[in-house]
């Protein structure tokens, strides 16, 4: 496995290439970039700026291990409304076109909510509405992916949706593409669950893997905290996703330290480091 760091981990206002060059230094294999609702690698960019980044990565010697997007909590797949629904699936069909322009194989997805209590005043939809939604969405899309040789990772998140690996797992088969499957994040599932089991129980359908920890006598968003610093069972993890033969990215997702800040991605690289056996 290799290891990587999703750019949301860097302080806010770091160019692409800081962060690739930040990343590269704390040797990252990978670094995961997000597409943006305006700015850099915005819904606006063209092929010729997306190409801007491939070409950043080459010459800073880093892989792009993914591409994310966190647009998904304004316009949920699963919202009542059609229009905010449609919104969602013109963002994830640009998304998938950045990755294929990058040479991405899979997009970090999230797949809608039931509700949300971390962003005040956000839509409230009936599961049962919701799980349709969603599953008609992410089925229609599923062609595009198919079409352009991108992946769609779904993210297991704190949405009140698809809330055990089983469900996520239903949810998979039945959209039945080989272009869509699961992106685990391990340090989410802490609150409620075993990552080890959602490795175990999705197997073969995990494109990427995302890695946090959390502590669960913390208190909700204020429960994540460094790798190694939480209730995640690594070593259990790690092994369970070598069982199912997961040979790609950990991509760590973390938050910037309020001081020195780009301490936390020399500190995550250090940790994936023992995480993956290498010292």
């Amino acid at each position: 496995m290799k290891k990587g760091i999703n750019i949301w981990s860097f302080p806010q206002g770091m160019s692409i290439e800081e962060c690739m060059r930040v990343a590269k230094s704390a040797g990252f294999e990978g670094i995961e970039l997000s597409i943006n609702e305006t700015g850099e690698l915005g819904l606006e960019s063209n092929r010729n700026d997306v190409l801007k980044y491939k070409k950043m990565a080459e010459d800073t010697g880093i892989e792009i291990s993914g591409l994310a997007a966190g647009l998904y909590w304004k316009y949920p797949f699963t919202s009542n409304s059609r229009e905010i629904r449609e919104k969602a699936k013109d963002i994830c069909k640009k998304q998938i076109e950045f990755a294929n322009i990058l040479g991405v194989d899979t997009v970090l997805v999230v797949p809608g909510y039931v509700g949300v209590d971390f962003i005040p005043g956000s839509e409230v939809i009936e599961y049962d509405r919701a799980y349709d939604n969603a599953l008609e969405a992410i089925s229609e899309l599923s062609r595009f992916a198919e079409s352009s040789n991108v992946c769609i990772g779904v993210e297991n998140v704190w949405n009140k949706f698809l809330l055990s690996p089983l469900e996520m797992r239903d949810f998979i088969d039945k959209i039945n593409s080989k272009n869509v499957g699961a992106y685990l994040d391990v340090g989410n599932i802490i609150y409620t669950g075993y990552p080890e089991h959602w490795v175990k129980i999705l197997a073969h359908r995990i494109k990427k893997v995302h890695v946090k920890d959390y502590r669960r006598q913390g208190c909700g968003l204020s429960g994540f905290v460094d790798l190694l610093a939480g209730d995640v069972d690594f070593p259990k993890v790690i092994s369970a996703l070598k069982d199912i033969g997961y040979n790609d990215y950990l991509n760590a997702e973390m938050s910037a330290y309020k001081h020195y800040p780009l301490q936390m991605i020399y500190n995550t690289s250090r940790s994936l480091d023992k995480i993956l056996g290498r010292d």
